[in-house]
């Protein structure tokens, strides 16, 4: 059922259950309608030409019910951290491990991160943790790149968006999602970078790619389709 017909401003899609709302957007470079799900499903996003018109991304997205019924299908279903939970740090798997004389400000050692104080309050202590350690590597990535880019180093602040992992303001405030912490290093930066690009061209021109070419040091076709296939994931422990 399409919520769109019915006069709802917000258009959405009734699918396998749920109500899925679609986020329109216009692009002056599209070409084609495309389509991809939100990294947790909250939203199905479709991109096409300047000149089109509403009602046809709305059927674009009805034709391709089932492709987003298989995707919402395959998104983990969060599970909130707990003892024993295996947690990814960077890439790598921490397993936290309530003590109840440990401290309470989670530690990293040997493969576990231990954590003390009242069990039932270790997920949100551990969170803390995850943002903390994201803060500080995300504003290194930030000055590495605005270094890069000859531009004075911004604010960042972290985002808790359930739809992007990143984003940069006209005023230049640059938010990254602390999800990323979870990922590898590379991917991580990856998206600071495109944030700094964004600092200079505030949108997704072939001189945005060209700089953001220079400016990230990595692969950033492997960053994209790892966030692609696995983005979904960093949503798991912490929902």
């Amino acid at each position: 059922m399409i919520d769109w017909l019915r006069g709802n401003p917000e258009p959405s899609l009734d699918i396998a259950g749920r109500t899925v709302p679609l986020a329109i957007k216009r692009h002056p470079t599209a070409k084609r309608m495309t389509l991809r799900l939100a990294p947790d499903g909250s939203e199905a996003r479709i991109t096409m030409p300047r000149w089109g018109r509403t009602g046809d991304a709305v059927d674009f997205a009805a034709s391709r019910s089932q492709w987003i019924a298989g995707q919402l299908a395959r998104i983990p279903q969060a599970a909130r951290a707990d003892d024993g939970s295996v947690l990814s740090f960077r890439g790598d798997p921490l397993i936290l491990t309530w003590q109840q004389d440990a401290p309470r400000s989670p530690v990293v050692d040997d493969g576990e991160l231990l954590v003390g104080g009242p069990r039932e309050n270790i997920a949100a202590r551990a969170q803390r943790w995850m943002e903390c350690q994201a803060l500080e590597l995300m504003r290194g990535d930030l000055a590495f790149y605005c270094g890069r880019a000859g531009l004075a180093c911004p604010e960042i602040r972290l985002s808790r968006a359930q739809r992007r992992w990143g984003s940069c303001s006209a005023k230049g405030m640059v938010r990254i999602n602390w999800r990323l912490i979870q990922a590898a290093d590379h991917v991580r930066r990856s998206v600071v970078a495109h944030e700094v690009a964004h600092l200079v061209h505030f949108d997704h021109s072939p001189q945005f790619h060209a700089l953001l070419g220079t400016l990230f040091e990595g692969d950033l076709a492997a960053a994209d389709s790892w966030l692609s296939r696995h983005g979904r994931s960093l949503y798991s422990s912490f929902g």
